[in-house]
């Protein structure tokens, strides 16, 4: 199976339809086929902080309810579903457009979406291990020796990467950079910290090339190890961006 992995969309739609156009899928009753058998992966945060976070729900439910799109979630996901749940989360870094757009619907629409993304979320693993074990998609990453397991901490480090937990002078959570660890053989493909360009680091690809903060949204193909990015929409946020030293 040949794979077309997606980075963070962020509700950033508009820029996905022609990202999974220029790969080369047509749309067909309002999904998304290609001719050659492809399928897409969504490596997580499907909404929060872009314009168009419900219909992006709509479309990744649809594609992964007709078996198009293989779907994992990430820490934005793992929060909107606290959300829709009842619990308590701080409607915040992004949280707060997402909500606002919910809220917007009436009532029937509202309730098909909480169902919807639901769902998808239930339904999801917490990684994808595709093509016999020699890929996998983990929204934050994955350390080698964790592939094939799930606890705590293991989702923890997945959903929201490998955090020391402190806070930088921003606020947002100081990650450590595990890939420049990584020995595995497996690729792992994940996306959560946005960089300028796909990071290539050892037998990991970063996808995330920041499409919410201005940056692009980029897809991996797979088993072909080529990306493909189509250039955001929103405005440009200079200071959203990681430098690795590598």
């Amino acid at each position: 199976m040949a794979y077309d992995i997606i980075g963070d969309i962020h509700g950033c739609l508009h820029e996905l339809k022609k990202l999974i156009a220029q790969l080369g899928y047509h749309e067909e009753s309002g999904l998304y086929v290609h001719d050659q058998g492809r399928k897409l992966v969504f490596v997580g945060d499907l909404t929060d902080r872009g314009p168009a976070s419900v219909k992006t729900i709509e479309l990744v439910y649809r594609l992964v309810k007709h078996q198009l799109a293989l779907y994992a979630p990430g820490n934005h996901c793992n929060k909107l579903y606290r959300y829709m749940l009842g619990r308590p989360v701080q409607i915040k870094h992004g949280l707060e457009t997402t909500v606002a757009e919910l809220e917007a619907l009436d009532q029937q629409q509202k309730q098909k979406v909480y169902h919807d993304f639901m769902t998808l979320y239930d339904e999801a693993p917490l990684y994808l291990q595709l093509d016999n074990g020699k890929l996998v998609v983990a929204h934050a990453g994955i350390r080698e020796k964790d592939i094939g397991q799930i606890n705590k901490r293991i989702k923890s480090f997945v959903l929201y990467g490998d955090t020391t937990g402190d806070f930088d002078e921003q606020g947002r959570p100081i990650r450590l950079d595990w890939a420049r660890h990584y020995k595995g053989d497996t690729w792992v493909v994940y996306g959560h910290t946005p960089v300028k360009r796909p990071r290539w680091k050892n037998h990991t690809v970063n996808i995330d090339t920041g499409c919410v903060f201005g940056g692009m949204l980029t897809a991996l193909r797979y088993p072909e190890m080529e990306t493909v990015s189509v250039p955001s929409e929103q405005p440009y946020i200079e200071d959203k961006f990681r430098d690795f030293e590598d």
